[in-house]
């Protein structure tokens, strides 16, 4: 796995290189060979994650500007019990913080908030950020993106549990009973991390 991940590692960065080489070239010929070297970053991810070129190809918008990670943010929510509330995923039957991409036009603090009222029907306040992290230096699945992750502590204000298409189940779980997460959002020692942070309130952010 830590080859295959550090494959994938090279892969982002090349294409990143080549986009950016798109973006600022002045000749069609270096395009051309930028856009070779991005077929070439989608085959060698393909060889390392087992997905279809194609698909890896279809995961991105090319576009003229510069190449910056992608950002997942996720809300940390306890309830009196010091319960933390997780969201059963519809795409792998598996359980996560509340979140997703970051949207154009919102804060973080925003966009946990859209997210968690969206995927549980809950208003919540955004209180503190608990840690900033980098996908790549922690055991996730690879995945084509660089992601960048946002951990947002938030505070229930109202609202209540609702049905969402993409959303089967919501629940708050004790921490030494926790459900098969979906690892391409979040890691168990991550769960037990964010209480640490949710018990200390002076602790500083955690960073990458």
């Amino acid at each position: 796995m830590e080859k295959e991940k550090k494959l994938v590692l090279l892969a982002q960065r090349i294409r990143a290189l080549a986009q950016n080489g798109i973006t600022y070239s002045l000749s069609e010929y270096d395009t051309e060979r930028y856009e070779e070297l991005i077929q070439i970053s989608n085959q060698i991810t393909a060889l390392a994650t087992g997905l279809d070129a194609i698909q890896i190809d279809d995961c991105y918008h090319l576009m003229k500007e510069y190449t910056t990670p992608k950002v997942d943010i996720r809300a940390v929510i306890f309830n009196e019990k010091d319960e933390i509330l997780l969201v059963q995923e519809k795409s792998d039957g598996c359980w996560s913080l509340p979140g997703g991409w970051s949207d154009v036009g919102y804060s973080p603090s925003e966009v946990a908030v859209k997210e968690v009222k969206e995927e549980t029907g809950l208003d919540v306040e955004a209180v503190r950020l608990l840690a900033v992290m980098d996908m790549s230096k922690h055991p996730y699945p690879l995945i084509p993106f660089y992601v960048y992750k946002f951990f947002i502590l938030c505070d229930i204000k109202g609202g209540e549990f609702t049905n969402v298409f993409d959303i089967v189940g919501k629940r708050f779980f004790k921490l030494d009973e926790l459900p098969p997460l979906s690892l391409e959002r979040v890691l168990p020692e991550q769960i037990f991390q964010m209480f640490d942070y949710y018990k200390n309130s002076v602790q500083t952010v955690y960073l990458d």
